[in-house]
């Protein structure tokens, strides 16, 4: 009986042909299939052009209200620091209605001249209010600006289509609201036995101080901040009609934005106001309060930082194109978008750490009318 060797390279070889054969026919079905959709046609099929571009005149028109400031600061709820000595005025100033004998006796020192009331007596406080409050009737808005539109279209299909909305990004005017003032509350106690009470052995017990220490007025400045905004989006759209048929074609889009602040630059007012507020919160964490009232520069070096967080958001359009001829359109369309921004503002000091931190959200919520001059291709 005759057999024949089967060389097991040979047929290895072959296998592996048919292997590789395979693989590319199964690769190319994709696209035999996808060349041969009238909707997803590499041809020009209907007639329409794949690749639009356009240039114009982009318009954002912030919507939202102004939030209220969150403010914190480092001097915890009930923190108890020495006061040291502190101006009369101050004192007297920051009396509450109902206090003991400790202040009665303020009032007659200060009748008698007293310029200042000594360490001793005004001895240490428990300080409260200004661990965290929210700054009712303030906050910051966006104001309207116009830049250089870009919008760049790949069509699908001549109805289906993905945008990329982009442009020159602006220089943003941050617009403040409001009066931010600290709510100061304290309980004082004196410090010596000599002075804790009057002849008779009447104890003079604590004294009660509470006002609104007045930090800055945004709305004095106007602008309070300026920013480049940096907002690309990407929307799909539907085209109604048809390419060749209709000039004049609406359409509508749905998206997402995504907003990006930089170069961030702060009224130099402003900053001044806030290291000022940073010399109050180093004076109270230093044991010396009094200066805080009285509005000293601390030892301290607060520096001041803004920053604005990063934001997605949906965006909705609607617009219409007019053809010219078969390359060259005019586009216009209105977009709203549904953004709120953060920005915080901190004080700190290189030994102390922060002491300030303010947050505020920024409610755009921008409407974007477009006008431009387009190409396809």
């Amino acid at each position: 009986m005759n057999t024949t060797a089967i060389n097991p390279i040979a047929l290895n070889t072959r296998v592996n042909k048919k292997l590789i054969c395979l693989a590319v026919s199964t690769l190319a079905l994709p696209g035999l299939s996808h060349a041969d959709s009238p909707y997803f046609s590499f041809k020009d099929g209907d007639g329409f052009k794949r690749f639009s571009v356009s240039v114009g005149a982009l318009y954002v028109k912030p919507t939202g209200n102004a939030k209220p400031i969150g403010i914190n600061t480092a001097v915890a709820e009930g923190e108890n620091q020495k006061v040291g000595d502190v101006s009369m005025d101050s004192v007297i100033n920051n009396l509450t209605e109902e206090n003991t004998s400790l202040a009665s006796l303020v009032k007659i020192l200060d009748r008698l001249g007293l310029d200042s009331l000594p360490a001793e007596m005004s001895g240490s406080a428990d300080i409260y209010n200004l661990s965290k409050w929210e700054a009712q009737g303030t906050g910051l808005e966006a104001d309207d600006v116009t830049t250089l539109g870009i919008m760049t279209n790949y069509f699908f299909t001549d109805h289906v289509s993905m945008e990329v909305k982009a442009g020159i990004p602006p220089k943003v005017d941050i617009m403040g609201q409001g009066q931010i003032s600290a709510p100061f509350k304290a309980t004082a106690k004196p410090e010596l036995d000599l002075v804790s009470q009057i002849p008779g052995g009447i104890p003079l017990g604590e004294m009660y101080l509470q006002k609104d220490l007045p930090i800055t007025d945004l709305s004095k400045f106007g602008k309070v901040a300026e920013a480049r905004a940096w907002t690309p989006a990407v929307e799909f759209q539907y085209h109604f009609g048809k390419t060749g048929v209709n000039k004049f074609r609406p359409y509508v889009g749905l998206g997402v934005m995504y907003a990006y602040f930089n170069e961030l630059e702060m009224d130099q007012g402003l900053e001044k106001d806030l290291i000022n507020a940073g010399h109050k919160i180093a004076n109270i964490k230093n044991g010396e309060a009094g200066k805080a009232l009285d509005g000293l520069p601390s030892t301290a070096n607060p520096k001041v930082k803004l920053e604005a967080s990063d934001a997605f958001a949906p965006v909705a359009t609607a617009g219409f194109t007019y053809d010219f001829n078969d390359r060259w359109f005019a586009v216009g369309s209105v977009s709203y978008a549904h953004l709120t921004g953060e920005t915080t503002i901190t004080v700190k000091d290189d030994k102390l750490g922060e002491l300030v931190n303010a947050k505020s959200d920024i409610e755009i919520n921008p409407i974007l009318g477009y006008a431009g001059v387009g190409y396809r291709f």
